[in-house]
């Protein structure tokens, strides 16, 4: 499993760098906003990819609730993987917001504004938050399932922060990947190939994290069979 993964890895910092020499070489200047509007091939990819990283986590938290009595073996696999989705759901809807507000500054000429897209996305960061926060410091022996439960709401919001801009008047334009508000087709190229590069990236990355939670498992595992057999 080890080669697959640094096989994964490698492709993945591969294609960070064909993304990245596609959008400042390739990509067309866009005729509106200028040079800046290339964070577009980082932002929206990013953003896409933290709408599809919650349903990971809320899957294997709801799985998890489901086998945490009948197999606790499989259900501490769940949960290391709800753990390590969450913790890169946080990463990328963070930079995903960040790098939103980078490009509104100069187009919009403010940082931020409270529209529905705006809001549902940083309600969104807030439940991961909140997820990772009670994963890390409640001491009830309840967290997992305090945090499945946070991980379903985390997963309605999604859908809401997708249709927000259709179905409210906001600050964002309208859709530009569907509708009258299509990419010109020399764009396409650029940003599907970003998609791929931080789709695998933070695979990379959610693998990276639940190979580290299972070891910790097996350590904390081992540590409290010591302590049993000792007492």
């Amino acid at each position: 499993m080890k080669r697959y993964f640094w096989m994964l890895c490698g492709l993945s910092l591969a294609l960070l760098a064909w993304g990245f020499y596609q959008a400042i070489f390739i990509a067309p200047v866009e005729a509106t906003m200028g040079q800046v509007y290339r964070i577009f091939y980082w932002h929206v990819p990013i953003n896409i990819a933290a709408e599809v990283f919650p349903y990971t986590n809320m899957i294997a938290s709801i799985a998890y609730l489901v086998y945490r009595r009948t197999k606790p073996a499989f259900a501490a696999k769940l949960d290391a993987l709800a753990i390590a989705s969450a913790e890169v759901t946080v990463l990328y809807v963070g930079v995903g917001l960040g790098s939103g507000m980078l490009w509104g500054r100069p187009v919009w000429g403010i940082w931020w504004a409270w529209d529905a897209r705006l809001t549902s996305y940083l309600m969104l960061f807030l439940l991961y938050v909140s997820y990772i926060l009670v994963r890390r410091f409640s001491d009830s022996g309840q967290s997992a399932v305090i945090a499945a439960v946070l991980s379903v709401f985390a997963g309605i919001d999604v859908p809401i922060v997708y249709m927000s801009i259709t179905w409210w008047r906001t600050q964002h334009p309208a859709p530009v990947l569907t509708g009258d508000g299509s990419l010109d087709k020399s764009m396409w190229g650029p940003l599907l190939w970003n998609f791929a590069a931080w789709f695998c990236w933070g695979i990379t990355l959610v693998w990276a994290h639940y190979a580290i939670l299972r070891r910790q498992q097996g350590i904390d595992e081992r540590t409290a069979l010591h302590a049993l057999g000792e007492a």
